[in-house]
């Protein structure tokens, strides 16, 4: 019975170690086309019309220093216009943006709450207003950003890119060991994930905010992405309608992180339960459509909807070596278990991915502080794991929770860290 039971188990970690093991394989290979990075001329002259979209619940605190940026871009002024969209705020975000010089448009539902929702609304009320935009620009209410965003936009608009994703900084990366460890991942993401694959030619994942739609594209396909994670739901669908969303490096928006834990653990729960839901629906269409049709693009994508199920698997397989080698009767089971894949080899490939962290920070040019965070980053690696348990056990609520915003840090004060 003992021997049966130990059986299982090893069968049940193999395949655990199987599974994850491919996917850190696939992504390590990836990440070799990750290393280099050459910072493209802004060559085309501006022309491009934007329409700068601002969602914002109750963000009084933060959104005046983001208007101030974007009023201070290297592009004419006559060619954008910021539109801040107060959402069901029940603080005085409209009336500091209004002071700071943006148009605000204020909505109020009851039920459809969310960023989804709110972008949804301005993109038809834009539609009723007498201007012609020749694309649209996201931003979140907490941002700064670059002086060269909409130049870089322009410029890659002009190329013939549709849909443009810009790089996600970080403006509080040293509050605290939580904004800390969220910005290596962030840092990590953008060189070792997002820039690889520009340099193969297939599809970035959409972040949320610094995201550039051409005009033309929403027309045809719709804005359509109401859930937890919209960002994910529009970047599937255009890859699925043929548009592959491409990665500005040179881009910059700096997004400001949750600095304590619960709120960091809330925020990144309502992430794993939208991309669970958005995988549920795309996953494996996405997967055959890869493989039949020799896209790298749509297969790429479905390991990327895949992540949080890895995580889950990682932290099951972690749980089972905990039960064998700590529980009361580890003499016996470590004799028994004997797992199909030789542990050290699994260990290995998960090492050689975390060693790719302070690689990012070397090659980003990151400020040296930011190693020390390097000491707590597994720590914080290690909770997505009941993070996302507990979103694939509620993965069906679709209730938007706001993530509090407090640091009104200015572009000129970042420039100086």
């Amino acid at each position: 019975m003992v021997e049966l039971m130990y059986g299982l188990l090893n069968t049940i970690y193999g395949a655990l170690q199987l599974i994850t093991g491919l996917v850190a394989l696939y992504q390590l290979a990836l990440s070799i086309f990750g290393l280099i990075h050459r910072k493209r001329e802004v060559l085309l002259p501006p022309s491009k019309r934007f329409a700068i979209v601002v969602p914002a619940h109750n963000e009084e605190r933060v959104i005046g220093p983001l208007i101030d940026s974007l009023k201070a871009q290297d592009y004419p002024s006559d060619l954008y216009e910021i539109h801040v969209i107060a959402d069901n705020c029940t603080d005085h975000t409209a009336d500091v943006a209004a002071m700071h010089g943006a148009i605000v448009h204020r909505r109020t539902s009851a039920d459809q709450r969310g960023k989804g929702y709110a972008i949804e609304w301005i993109i038809a009320e834009l539609d009723k207003l007498n201007v012609q935009y020749d694309a649209l620009t996201m931003f979140d209410a907490d941002n700064l950003v670059d002086h060269e965003f909409l130049a870089r936009m322009n410029d890659l608009l002009c190329r013939g890119n549709k849909v443009i994703q810009g790089y996600l900084g970080v403006k509080n990366p040293f509050d605290t060991w939580v904004s800390v460890s969220l910005a290596i991942s962030y840092w990590f993401d953008n060189r070792m994930w997002q820039n690889a694959r520009q340099n193969l030619g297939i599809s970035c994942a959409l972040g949320g905010t610094g995201l550039c739609i051409d005009h033309g594209v929403l027309k045809e396909i719709g804005w359509k992405a109401t859930g937890l994670t919209e960002d994910l739901e529009f970047g599937v669908r255009c890859l699925r309608n043929g548009i592959v969303p491409t990665w500005a490096h040179d881009a910059k928006v700096y997004d400001e992180k949750p600095t304590g834990f619960t709120a960091s653990f809330r925020q990144r729960l309502r992430w794993q339960q939208g991309h669970f839901q958005c995988a549920k629906e795309h996953l494996f269409p996405l997967l055959w459509e890869g493989i039949v049709g020799r896209n790298l693009a749509k297969f790429d994508m479905a390991v990327y909807l895949f992540q949080p199920m890895r995580s889950l698997l990682l932290f099951l397989a972690a749980a089972i070596l905990f039960l064998v080698h700590f529980s009361p009767a580890s003499k016996v089971s470590s004799a028994h278990f004997i797992p199909i894949i030789p542990t050290n080899v699994w260990v290995i490939v998960n090492v050689l991915l975390f060693a790719q962290m302070p690689l990012a920070l070397l090659l980003e040019r990151i400020n040296w502080r930011a190693y020390f965070g390097l000491a707590v980053l597994p720590f914080f690696l290690w909770t997505w794991g009941p993070v996302t348990l507990q979103a694939y056990l509620t993965r069906s609520n679709r209730k938007w929770y706001h993530t509090p915003h407090k640091r009104a840090i200015r572009l000129d004060e970042l420039r100086g860290r």
